[in-house]
């Protein structure tokens, strides 16, 4: 159980000043095209101004530029690449991190804590750049100016303090470069601990982990140019106009080439529809290309008996043209369990798949069909399957229809999970991870000639558990925003807190910097955009996308401040001055040339023999994926795993709603660009729910009335979010959504998904309350 929330008054931070100004327009049907420029450049040119707009811009995502810091989406190949090989949002990302303000020691100066406790997160980040460390140190009511050599001092004073290394946190981002990430998870195991939460805990732990159970590597099967040769392309639980925009490029190349699209979501996302290229005279125009062929709206959390439902019907379909659908010898040569799989799909219980999923049983062997006439399938999810307490079955139950046909090792086809950071597959590659394997332990131990701990440490939910408990007081961020990412914030706010030092390496302000321990730092990066100098040379880092492509990221621009320091340096410096300069690990070798942290990770990382050379190459490499590659499996029998989850079924009672959390098109993870959602209609504010017609009516509420959010779980506990518009919108009977991490304090820290402790951020249980204001 989690700690109760400190107050029972709502917890949520203030509200923009904006919101007073909010209104409604009809939804978007189409993504991109000209307003998508024109808002690009607009916001490019009043944050970066012209020179700094044209170099980001053009530099971005090209193979001697740098590595967008947005989503993970992979880049196309040397030599096929746009001149403007960016979206909308890629854009904004770039916008932010370039921008001209300056968060200076004379802000602080100006503003106490207690002061920008009292801001919004939206105007926090607006502030602009961080340029200089600074502390707040017992007592004290500001942050202060201190040297950099005073900070590491004081982080290594409190880490040597602790009575264990296990009362250390060491969090990370999926923005953090591989080099990075190595250098600080290989920092916490010399330390003593593998307490190692990371943002995966929040969002694709789930497929992390059905994956490696199901095929044997927990990540996806596929490259760019097999959604190019796809003849179907299904995309679930994904909102790709607004969290990975770039995809839509791949989509429309798969629809040229004759490929058929199958979108499964609770709402009809502008991207799931129509994508206006804005590189086309087509998309410019507004004609566009149309994607879906066929879209399910399905309630939330009804994908497992969906996929239930394809197996059922594929099996079916295979009795009536035995040879034509299912892949006999693939499922004999490479996979186990299939007997037990199809014994309990056999029998389904169509009834309740028709409930769990909202959808008609018609529309349901429609899609069906489309799986069963379709030789080459690339199935595409994200966070909508993520964040369910049953997250890593229904995972599984989308492996069990790919194996029935053969959709793993063959070009044009395989799994394909879309990573939301731009390296967090890289991060847990690099050994970001609290439960890593033992072999991976091995070989840091006879890389380094130290012996690293063993006993796993804390994920994202376990570490808000320790800090709340007491059993954790030194909290050290690598980038990210963990007050606001993690759910229950009445209880992630306040551990944080409680902790004696928090440590945030960030290139902004964010509302984790004003929920602070009793010792603070804030030590600020450089940022992807910018020029490293690091050692009195150029370095560069590697990130990892989506589809296991490793490359290398080289910012171009002047760094906003002449104090700032790449993350590698900063983590060096935490290193040295917490475990001495003479240790083990060369740590000041490392902070000057990368090279020397590349050299290693070649000899310790799996997959990454060779790694400094590698990456050399022109737009660097891909790690090798045994299922994938030669349709090897690497799990405990050495074949894909056809598994048997039960059916659920999750039911209301009389009034109640569930909620999902979503992002606004104006926003990155908990980066809050601004205040507009266009694609859905929303102008000028963030606290609104989506809600249908139906239950408007049958709650007695209207559109545009103001209620309060209280959660209820099966413990008794309640927890409230307050004063949210009520917007009807085109969902399903009962599902209705609003914005993260607005929503946050709804979801309990022990609300998590079987197997994976990824929070249940798409399944909370409401009812609504008229508000009073």
């Amino acid at each position: 159980m989690s700690p109760t929330p400190v107050n029972s008054a709502p917890i949520h931070p203030p509200v923009d000043t904006e919101e007073s100004d909010l209104r409604v327009s009809e939804r978007k049907t189409s993504a991109a095209g000209a307003k998508a420029v024109a808002i690009s450049m607009k916001r490019s040119l009043a944050e970066q101004g012209v020179v700094k707009t044209a170099k980001n811009l053009l530099t971005m995502n090209q193979v001697d530029g740098f590595d967008c810091m947005s989503c993970a989406w992979p880049d196309p190949a040397p030599g096929e690449r746009h001149t403007a090989e960016f979206c909308e949002n890629g854009a904004k990302a770039v916008s932010w991190e370039g921008d001209r303000r300056r968060v200076t020691p004379e802000f602080f100066a100006e503003h106490s804590i207690a002061d920008l406790r009292d801001r919004s997160a939206h105007w926090l980040e607006s502030q602009g750049r961080l340029t200089h460390p600074m502390v707040r140190r017992a007592g004290g009511t500001h942050y202060e100016p201190i040297s950099w050599d005073d900070a590491f001092d004081l982080v290594g004073t409190h880490l040597r303090a602790l009575s264990s290394p296990d009362e250390a946190l060491f969090y990370t981002s999926g923005r953090a470069s591989n080099e990075a990430a190595f250098v600080y998870q290989l920092f916490a195991r010399a330390y003593g601990t593998n307490n190692l939460p990371d943002c995966s805990n929040m969002c694709h732990e789930s497929t992390s982990v059905g994956l490696a159970e199901a095929i044997g590597v927990g990540k996806g099967s596929v490259s760019l140019q097999d959604l190019h040769d796809a003849d179907l392309i299904v995309i679930s639980g994904q909102n790709p106009g607004t969290n990975h925009p770039r995809m839509l490029s791949a989509l429309e190349t798969a629809k040229k080439n004759g490929a058929r699209i199958l979108a499964v979501n609770p709402l009809p996302e502008a991207g799931l529809f129509k994508f206006d290229n804005p590189q086309t005279p087509r998309g410019m125009s507004g004609i566009g290309t149309h994607l879906a062929d066929e879209f399910l709206q399905i309630r939330s959390n009804g994908d497992l008996a969906l996929w239930q439902a394809f197996g059922h019907l594929l099996l079916a379909a295979e009795d009536r043209n035995p040879g034509n659908v299912l892949d006999r010898d693939f499922i004999e040569r490479h996979t186990n369990g299939f007997e037990a799989y199809a014994a309990h799909v056999k029998d389904l219980d169509r009834d309740a798949v028709v409930a769990a999923t909202g959808l008609t049983w018609g529309e349901i062997e429609k899609a069906a069909e489309m799986l069963a006439t379709s030789k080459r399938i690339v199935n595409c999810w994200a966070m909508g399957i993520t964040q369910h307490r049953n997250a890593v079955a229904t995972i599984k139950e989308m492996v069990n229809v790919a194996l029935l046909q053969g959709m793993i090792g063959k070009p044009g086809a395989g799994l394909c999970p879309v990573r939301g950071h731009s390296n967090v597959q890289g991060d847990r590659t690099m050994g970001i991870w609290e439960r890593v394997a033992d072999s991976f332990l091995d070989a840091i131990r006879d890389e380094f000639g130290f012996e690293p701990p063993r006993e796993h440490g804390h994920d994202s939910v376990a570490a808000v558990q320790a800090m709340a408990d007491g059993r954790a007081s030194v909290f050290v961020g690598l980038g990210g925003n963990f007050s606001q990412a993690m759910s229950d914030t009445g209880v992630t706010e306040p551990a944080l807190e409680r902790c004696a030092l928090t440590v945030q390496i960030s290139t902004k302000l964010n509302r984790s910097h004003v929920v602070a321990g009793t010792d603070a730092l804030i030590l600020p990066a450089l940022g992807r955009t910018e020029k490293d100098l690091t050692g009195g040379r150029a370095q560069r880092v590697t990130v990892e996308d989506s589809m296991s492509a490793v490359h290398a990221s080289h910012g171009r621009s002047e760094p906003a401040g002449e104090l700032l320091r790449s993350e590698v340096d900063i983590l060096c410096g935490i290193a040295r001055a917490t475990l001495g300069a003479d240790h083990l690990v060369p740590w000041a070798e490392f902070a000057a040339d990368y090279d020397r942290i590349r050299d290693r990770i070649g000899r310790v990382v799996p997959g990454c023999e060779a790694y400094t050379e590698k990456v050399a190459r022109s737009g660097g490499f891909t790690l090798a994926h045994p299922p994938r590659d030669s349709r090897t499996f690497p799990t405990a029998s050495g074949k894909a795993e056809f598994t048997v989850s039960p059916l659920e079924v999750l039911t209301l009672p009389e009034g109640r709603l569930v909620l999902q959390s979503l992002r606004s098109h104006d926003q990155f993870n908990t980066t809050i660009y601004g205040l507009d959602d266009r694609y859905r209609g929303i102008h000028s504010g963030r606290r609104v729910v989506f809600i249908s017609d139906a239950d408007l009516r049958e709650l007695g509420f209207a559109d545009g009335d103001r209620v309060n959010l209280v959660s209820e779980w099966t413990d008794g506990s309640e927890r409230r979010a307050d004063d949210f518009r009520l917007v009807s919108y085109s969902t399903p009977k009962g599902c209705i959504a609003a914005y993260y991490p607005e929503t946050n304090p709804l979801i309990p820290l022990e609300s998590y998904a079987d197997g994976s402790r990824c929070p249940t951020s798409k399944w909370v249980q409401v009812r609504l309350e008229p508000a009073t204001r």
